[in-house]
């Protein structure tokens, strides 16, 4: 699917829950995969996706070097699965959380293939140059 887009922000609960926007959800009615991401932000797949990730990595690994391997490692050490309730919460792992630096706000991005988890400050940091080429028409 490459349909997920637009933002929205919610908190984390005290459990270290998360709501998923409704928009969203459908995609997620079998579940997902939680898994670190590039540029400090976690990525939610679909099933499907996060399967397409897996190949990818398994090759990463198997043709890469030294580091291609920790880094499919620490990936694949720290991706999760993910259910959500009736209320499409769900629960982010301690170290998942860590690794994004999401501790009460969190943005949550729709990325085409894949759903971001920011922390929003972060977000800003890493978007903010992209946004003014953006705006001044450069690419």
């Amino acid at each position: 699917m490459f349909g997920f887009v637009g933002q929205f922000q919610h908190s984390l609960d005290a459990k270290g829950r998360l709501i998923l926007p409704a928009r969203f959800r459908p995609e997620f009615e079998r579940g997902g995969h939680l898994s670190p991401n590039t540029e400090g932000c976690v990525a939610l797949w679909t099933p499907a996706e996060f399967a397409r990730q897996t190949e990818e990595k398994l090759a990463q690994s198997r043709h890469g070097g030294a580091l291609d391997r920790q880094q499919v490692r620490f990936w694949a050490a720290n991706s999760s699965d993910v259910e959500f309730d009736r209320q499409g919460r769900f629960a982010l792992p301690s170290v998942i959380r860590d690794y994004g630096g999401l501790s009460d706000d969190v943005l949550i991005v729709g990325a085409l293939d894949h759903v971001e988890l920011w922390d929003p400050a972060l977000y800003a940091a890493a978007v903010g140059p992209a946004e003014r080429m953006l705006k001044e028409g450069a690419q």
